[in-house]
């Protein structure tokens, strides 16, 4: 009888159920990334446990050994987890079938719901294998109730019973009635089942995958939305299938058919397509993993015809659901199919072009196929090479070293390195890949020879065309990716002993070393770590066309940042450096063929996430190469107003004019951060340097057309130019400076939340780098800033106590600076006087003459140009410095632009009435008496009038004291000039208010209107028949509205 497998033959599904054994003395590391083997404990720790943590008592009749060919036994035992502090020890029963080296079944008393073994189902199995000499074979048990005679077998089924009796009993009974009965189905079947005799030699045997668990988790997380970690539990089910794909596990491909079940069936596909709406960007994500999952899964070397048919028939039924989600979002797709060539006609019609979803691409997988004689060639040995006969002329299979190349549509060669990867065979995906960058040096050697005898003609044009419609960086494919990916885990260097991290651990970076490519041909001293720079600087390079849709923007951005954050993860040793270098310049020789190259395309995709890993990577080795690349990838050409003259020959579907451009482009607002972020690491790095910042300085104004942008990098400059523990550089500040006036002329006509900000910052600014800044900027003032803002906030800030002493100027410095700042002034208050006349006035308060001159541009304005408020506010402003007679004088003009309507008793410049009269009656009779014609002009309301008339007749007039004037001391009468006339405009105002109000009133302002009439007998009374007045005016208002029978009992109740 033959034992189980040892250690090292243990079934893939226990290596793959997220464990890491690693066996010392007698205790082993447990290392569950998601939780799914230690149950109840933690997922973040990594816990050394005792075998003896788990006792296995195995009881007849386990385990079995099958009588036929091959490992079929069914394995059964007690699993006892011990007691901890909050829980008791627990004793489990658990089962497992094996068949040929596979589990096909397990069982165990916890009632586990996950798609991975539980724990005790691991330590049964482990126990299997680290003691199997302790473990009893037996035969199945047809065999040994075979050999039972009839007593013996009454006995062991009653004993059965008994000893299982509320669980068998019921299925024990039915049982013996079919028996019994001879029509039965039990009787009409020749023998009878043994679980424990395994499948047929002839059967199909597949790991245990427990499908309605599969079905359940997944429906579970996508009801969840993005929400609980849903995301992060799909993708490591994604992550589950790639493992069992590299272990060559039959069940990966039925788990991820489970999991595009479910994901087709999500009840939010047919709600986003009724509402017209995106899904989100998460979910979006998910299913593109899972459209690469599937390429992956067609594209599989050694799948079966068969299985290849089912998978391509169930795919199509995916692809043709209504709801099926499309490549590229709600756009068409215009990329070529995934087995055309690389060079596309593109001059077919967007209008009836096919629909492709996310499972196109791999339909089209599966019409590839593995039988190409050079291809099995290339992927079985490193040292595939062509015969030295062949290799003076052309050649399609090999290049002039002799090495193989593959001819095939870039990103389909690398989905064939991504299936060879997936499905567990890293060196033919190694090889594969090789001969892939073998073929992309040769292309791109060939576009600097085609360059070279286009160039000055493309030069001239200043325009070029898009060769790559298919950009590789954001493609659904990701071939950039995993030739990366590919190369660099063949040189990644393992630390002995090394835990798997957890999803929330802080892991270090991975560590590369330099592997030798293994290559028929005589030694390069290449390595596989060079290659995957280069590769990955080719890719981020080539020139390509902005794809259509937020989606598939987006992707191209995150896929460049994700590829960057690769790169930087590499330690530049001087091989890599080497590497870098030459990559650099020949994108930099690269015309139309490279992003980077003299002349690209309008609507090409901008290199500056590229360039600023390329910069920061290349400066401590070669500064002059890195800030030309970095200078040259500032563009942003879709920007520009304007095409450049004759780029007439791009295909139709390239065609960009200046309206449409930008809701085409719906991620330029992060690719004009982007830009930002590399001109600002370009000014870090030439700090000091003043040739360097002088050109960066140019770059960034003739790229930059941001205005926040540019005012972002103005901060930045400064922020970095005046550090708080050394001296401030001048030759940055300036910079600063440079790029503040930029956006100062940018916005002034603009409208702009954060302008205010700005214009406080390029003072502040200006005043680091000095007093001729400050001065430039005063005397420039109309080409930076708006009259006001130029007096209420650049003159005002100049002119503080804080500024003079932050600048530590002499007098005549001060003297100049506030000789500047009064010019200033003047000029704005003449260009807006409504606006910056108080501002001047208090700015040239010093300067006598300046202080006419600007008192002089308000009294011109006044007529015309300025409001009574603006008036009212430099009067009182005027009685504030003590100048009370033009405060008087600027209250008289302030009087004649005001109107207030007898019913507007709330009014904001009755206040302002009120001082104005004050003024008037604290200077005298006379200013008194030019004063009141205005307020009886304009102002009707009769609690207002009433309110100045009880004022003017409490003192007497003249108490300001004016010197040369004589105060009489005495109160003015109402019966005489100026009082008489305001009297009878207040009387007037009453009696017209009177009426206005009887036309509308309601019955509940009837107490109101009786006060109102009773304030209305005060001002009466002040005149000297103003009983009789008031009496007739009452008898009047009877006879009038007599109807308003109940409004006029109250009248006479109150006034008779």
């Amino acid at each position: 009888m033959r034992q189980h497998p040892t250690y090292q033959a243990i079934p893939a599904p226990l290596r793959s159920a997220r464990c890491q054994l690693v066996p010392f003395s007698d205790t082993f590391v447990v290392s569950p990334r998601l939780g799914h083997v230690l149950g109840r404990r933690s997922p973040e720790t990594h816990e050394a446990i005792s075998v003896s943590t788990f006792k296995c008592h195995f009881k007849t009749p386990s385990p079995w050994l099958l009588p036929k060919p091959g490992h079929r036994f069914h394995l059964s035992g007690t699993v006892t987890e011990p007691a901890t502090a909050t829980e008791p020890e627990m004793t489990y029963k658990v089962a497992i079938s094996f068949d040929r080296c596979k589990i096909t079944s397990v069982t165990c008393g916890c009632g586990n719901k996950d798609i991975f073994y539980c724990a005790h189902v691991v330590a049964l199995s482990l126990y299997r294998i680290r003691k199997p000499e302790q473990v009893k074979l037996r035969l199945p048990i047809s065999e040994t109730l075979f050999q039972m005679n009839r007593d013996q077998l009454q006995k062991f089924v009653q004993y059965l019973i008994t000893e299982h009796h509320t669980e068998v009993l019921p299925t024990a009974q039915k049982l013996a009635d079919d028996i019994l009965s001879s029509n039965s189905e039990i009787n009409q079947t020749h023998g009878a089942p043994d679980p424990t005799a395994g499948a047929s030699i002839d059967d199909e045997n597949c790991w245990h995958l427990d499908e309605e668990q599969v079905r359940e988790q997944v429906k579970l997380f996508l009801s969840q939305g993005g929400y609980y970690g849903s995301g992060k539990q799909l993708n490591s089910m994604f992550a589950k299938v790639r493992e069992m794909l590299r272990m060559r596990d039959s069940n990966g491909a039925r788990m991820l058919t489970l999991i595009t079940e479910q994901f087709m069936a999500d009840p939010r596909l047919s709600l986003w397509r009724q509402q017209g709406t995106g899904m989100t960007d998460k979910c979006r994500q998910l299913w593109d993993e899972l459209g690469a999952l599937w390429v992956c899964v067609v594209l599989n070397p050694h799948c079966k015809l068969e299985e290849k048919s089912c998978w391509l028939r169930q795919l199509r039924k995916w692809g043709d659901m209504d709801v099926c989600p499309l490549e590229d979002g709600s756009y068409g797709n215009e990329l070529p199919n995934i087995t055309d060539a690389l060079t596309q006609s593109s001059n077919h019609n967007s209008l009836t072009r096919p629909r492709r979803t996310v499972f196109t691409r791999a339909i089209e997988g599966c019409d590839l196929h593995w039988q190409d004689s050079h291809l099995q060639r290339i992927i079985s040995s490193d040292f595939y090479v062509s015969p030295s006969y062949q290799r003076d002329g052309e050649s399609l299979l090999f290049n002039a070293q002799g090495q193989p190349l593959w001819l095939e549509h870039v990103p389909t060669a690398c989905a064939r390195v991504d299936a060879l990867r997936s499905h567990g065979y890293p060196k033919e995906a190694l090889r594969l890949t090789v001969a892939i960058i073998n073929t992309l040096r040769l292309q791109q050697q060939r576009q600097l020879e085609i360059y070279k005898h286009q160039k000055k003609e493309l030069l001239q044009r200043g325009a070029t065309t898009i060769t790559n419609l298919e950009g590789w960086v954001g493609h659904p494919l990701n071939p950039v990716g995993c030739l990366f990916l590919t190369l660099t885990e063949a040189c990644r260097l393992e630390e002995e002993n090394c835990l798997e991290i957890s999803d929330a651990g802080d892991a270090k970076p991975p560590v590369y070393q330099h592997v030798p490519v293994a290559t028929g041909c005589q030694d390069s001293g290449e390595s596989y770590l060079s290659l995957a720079l280069e590769v990955a600087l080719m890719g981020m390079g080539q020139q390509r066309v902005m794809p259509e849709g937020l989606y598939a923007q987006d992707k191209v951005c995150r896929n460049e940042e994700q590829i960057s954050a690769r790169l930087q993860e590499l330690e530049l040793d001087a091989v890599l450096v080497q590497a870098l270098r030459k990559q650099c310049i020949l994108l930099l020789e690269g015309g139309p063929f490279s992003g980077l190259g003299e002349v690209i395309h309008r609507e090409s995709v901008p290199m500056h996430t590229f360039a600023k890993y390329l910069f920061s990577a290349l400066l401590p080795h070669d500064a002059d190469l890195a800030y030309k690349l970095a200078l040259r990838a500032m563009r942003l050409p879709v920007l520009e107003t304007t095409a450049p003259s004759g780029d007439v020959t791009h295909p139709h579907h390239l065609v960009s004019v200046v309206p449409s451009r930008y809701p085409r482009w719906f991620t330029l607002g992060h690719l004009e951060s982007q830009q930002c972020e590399l001109a600002s690491t370009m000014l870090t790095a030439a700090k000091g340097d003043m040739l360097r910042l002088r050109t960066v300085l140019e770059a960034i104004q003739k790229n930059i057309h941001s205005s926040s942008l540019i005012f972002k990098l103005a901060q930045d400059a400064f922020k970095i130019a005046t550090p708080a523990d050394s001296n401030p550089d001048t030759t940055l500040l300036n910079v600063a400076l440079e790029l503040g006036l930029q956006v100062m002329r940018m916005t002034l006509s603009t409208l702009n939340w954060r302008r205010r900000e700005m214009v406080r910052w390029l003072v502040t600014c200006a005043t680091e780098v000095g007093v001729r800044a400050l001065l430039s900027i005063l005397q420039n003032w109309y080409t930076l800033f708006t009259p006001t803002e130029a007096t209420s906030i650049v003159a005002a800030t100049v002119m503080s106590h804080n500024t003079i002493l932050r600048l530590s100027l002499d007098y005549p410095q001060r003297e100049e600076l506030a000789g500047c700042a009064r010019t200033l002034a003047l000029q704005c208050a003449m260009k807006d006087p409504q606006n910056c006349a108080l501002s001047a006035l208090t700015l040239c308060e010093k300067d006598h003459i300046a202080f006419e001159t600007a008192y002089q541009i308000v009294i011109d304005a006044a007529a015309t140009g300025m409001t009574y408020a603006q008036l009212f506010t430099i009067a009182r402003y005027m009685e504030h410095r003590g100048y009370p007679l033009r405060a008087f004088k600027l209250a008289s003009l302030a009087m004649t632009h005001l109107n207030l309507a007898y019913n507007q008793d709330t009014h904001p410049a009755i206040n302002d009435v009120l001082w104005a009269c004050a003024l008037s009656h604290s200077l005298g009779k006379n200013e008194l008496a030019a004063i009141i014609p205005l307020v009886v002009k304009s102002v009707h309301c009769a609690t207002v009038l009433s309110d100045i008339l009880r004022r003017c007749t409490m003192t007497a007039p003249g108490l300001a004291g004016i010197p040369g004037r004589r105060n009489s001391g005495k109160l003015m009468s109402t019966d005489k000039a100026p009082l008489r006339q305001l009297l009878d405009a207040t009387i007037s105002a009453y009696i017209n208010t009177t009426h206005s109000r009887l036309t509308h009133i309601s019955p509940r302002h009837y107490g109101e209107f009786i006060e109102f009439l009773s304030k209305a007998r005060e001002t009466f009374l002040l005149a000297q028949d103003g009983h009789l007045q008031f009496a007739q005016f009452i008898d009047n208002l009877k006879q009038i509205y007599k109807g308003k029978k109940k409004l006029m009992m109250l009248v006479r109740e109150r006034f008779g």
